[in-house]
């Protein structure tokens, strides 16, 4: 049966990764919304050259 000591231990280090996880959760959350944004402002252009190639075929 581990010790005080070790239980200890351990829930520092259950800790420390639940901190890490959600660091890298807002980090992806930022890109992935940076990205959206990205793909958002590319819209009225892709939809331009969609019109252009409907207008031509």
């Amino acid at each position: 049966m581990p010790n005080t000591k070790e239980i200890r231990s351990q829930i520092a280090s259950i800790s420390n990764t639940q901190k890490i996880t959600s660091a890298m959760e807002k980090v992806a959350a930022s890109k992935m919304k940076k990205t959206q944004d990205r793909m958002e402002r590319g819209r009225p252009y892709r939809n331009r050259m969609l019109e252009g190639n409907w207008a031509s075929s």
